[in-house]
């Protein structure tokens, strides 16, 4: 009994202190990082972000919102769509394997997500999601949860 009651503390306090963990994404050095309580890096890989410098104002001003959110939903985005524009119509699986959409206010549609274009990856090309390698989602999918805060960094 005694050891059953010592592995299941054990348990809830992994569970509190991964509760702690929050997500940095740094614009500056499009750069994603999985911070724990003890500010440690216990997960790192390279982002895109908005064409355009700045906190997001308006939809269409391809910035990436700056300040602390949280995680509302986690999606399997393989048969999401979008049209880039760019001639070839819509194109599925647009956003990779999996989205996470954050409580920005005004903004319904801003995420973490996978990507179609691994090449725009450490560049300022999204319109104003935070992209990332597909395989890079899913390696950062275990250490998300809904409610989790994650904090993007001003540009300067």
């Amino acid at each position: 009994m005694n050891r059953l009651l010592i592995i299941l503390t054990l348990l809830i306090l992994h569970s509190f202190a991964e509760a702690n963990n929050r997500i940095i994404v740094s614009k500056k050095k499009l750069q994603l990082y999985v911070v724990s309580a003890e500010n440690d890096t216990i997960f790192q890989c390279p982002v895109a972000c908005g064409m355009n410098m700045g906190d997001k104002k308006c939809s269409g001003d391809k910035k990436t919102p700056e300040g602390t959110f949280k995680i509302t939903n986690m999606y399997d985005a393989t048969s999401w769509k979008h049209d880039f524009n760019d001639g070839y119509g819509m194109r599925i699986g647009a956003y990779g394997p999996l989205f996470f959409r954050l409580n920005v206010p005004q903004f319904n549609d801003i995420g973490l997500h996978g990507t179609i274009f691994p090449e725009s990856i450490g560049t300022r090309s999204s319109d104003g999601c935070v992209r990332m390698h597909n395989e890079d989602i899913k390696r950062l999918y275990p250490y998300c949860f809904i409610g989790m805060t994650v904090i993007i960094e001003k540009d300067e």
